[in-house]
């Protein structure tokens, strides 16, 4: 009998079980005629129970992921107020920084003193301690006159022909260029020689 079970496996697999139920051999015993097939209700009731577990497990899973989503949802609102957060804090700290520098020129203001000479030396200074200041931030300046000319740090504004100097080099800046932590944060204004 397991022989036939297992032959009838091999010809009905991937069928129903509903068709091989159908397709069951009736057998004789005792005179008596068995059918080995389940009844159709009973089959029925066992699909109902199996659906029923099944959209148990979906509603399930629809659950969970309706408390990812929400997981998922704050997790995307917490970052982005944490980056706010950050970009304050760190807007803060340049402030900060600059303030001795604020107070420097209102220093000068108050006081320009008797010679020019005295107050553009005051200002040099100033000038000074305000590079320095945006250098340890992170601020630099591109190179231009003399260097080849670069389109993603430098902005041609005006061409020259050539002359002395070698094709495609920056032979005047007009407007200072800065990269600030490795971006442009503004190209250089530059002549270029063609």
């Amino acid at each position: 009998m397991a022989e036939q079970d297992k032959g009838r496996q091999e010809r009905h697999n991937g069928e129903s079980d509903l068709s091989i139920a159908a397709d069951e051999p009736e057998r004789k015993a005792d005179g008596i005629t068995k059918t080995l097939a389940v009844s159709p209700e009973q089959r029925i009731e066992e699909l109902e129970g199996a659906l029923g577990v099944t959209e148990n497990k979906a509603q399930e899973y629809y659950q969970q992921l309706l408390r990812l989503r929400a997981d998922f949802e704050n997790l995307r609102r917490r970052v982005n107020k944490e980056r706010e957060e950050f970009l304050h804090l760190a807007g803060e700290a340049l402030v900060a920084a600059l303030l001795p520098v604020l107070d420097d020129f209102e220093r000068a203001l108050k006081s320009p003193g008797d010679k020019i000479e005295d107050f553009l030396a005051g200002l040099e200074m100033i000038h000074r301690r305000l590079s320095e200041t945006l250098t340890r931030e992170g601020l630099e300046v591109i190179p231009t006159v003399g260097d080849v000319f670069d389109p993603t740090r430098h902005e041609a504004v005006a061409f020259e022909e050539a002359g002395e100097g070698p094709e495609n080099t920056v032979v005047e800046e007009f407007r200072r260029g800065y990269v600030f932590r490795g971006k442009v944060l503004r190209p250089a204004l530059v002549k270029v020689v063609r």
